[in-house]
């Protein structure tokens, strides 16, 4: 009888602690949900070493809706090397958010891609993130001889860094991809 006793109690102090245990969360802070950006505007602008801007845009107010986006280029110079920004805006909102920042603080979250053909030769990038990685932001374009070529940008979120360069080795989500024909002269 005694022993019924001992082994009822254990066994009662046992599914206390299991009870116990089991409800208690370790982690009291829930993890930050970080929804993906709009944006509705990509605004490169390309400086020459000579002085001259060219500005490239891409706006897409309406994001998935039935109109496609406005493109604006205008002519880049044959055989020169440009510096290159890019600005991201969510135009939805008044004012406008830009969207830089948030891909500048999240910089180890994000990278831009570039694929250029035809007329324009090569794109370095400018700038790293923490661990050295590439982002984008800020990038180097360099022109061929007179024609035309074309210049997609495709930011992804949460690529696999490091990665070849390549859109096909970076996994990820696109938050933001264009394609831009250009006229070199």
């Amino acid at each position: 009888m005694k022993t019924n006793k001992i082994l009822k109690t254990i066994l009662a102090l046992s599914l206390i602690a299991s009870v116990a245990t089991s409800c208690s969360s370790d982690d009291n802070t829930p993890e930050a949900v970080d929804e993906e950006e709009v944006i509705t505007t990509m605004n490169i602008s390309l400086l020459s070493e000579n002085g001259d801007t060219v500005s490239l845009q891409s706006q897409d107010l309406d994001g998935d809706g039935p109109n496609s986006p406005v493109i604006t280029v205008e002519n880049l110079a044959a055989n020169t090397t440009y510096t290159g920004s890019i600005e991201l805006l969510n135009e939805t909102e008044t004012p406008a958010e830009d969207i830089t920042e948030e891909v500048a603080e999240e910089s180890d979250e994000h990278q831009f891609f570039f694929n250029v053909s035809g007329s324009i030769a090569s794109t370095t990038y400018g700038d790293t993130d923490g661990d050295g990685n590439p982002i984008g932001l800020s990038f180097t374009l360099v022109t061929g001889d007179a024609g035309e070529g074309t210049i997609q940008v495709t930011l992804r979120h949460e690529p696999t860094k490091p990665n070849d360069g390549t859109l096909a080795d970076a996994g990820g989500e696109t938050d933001i991809a264009q394609t831009f024909t250009v006229v070199v002269e």
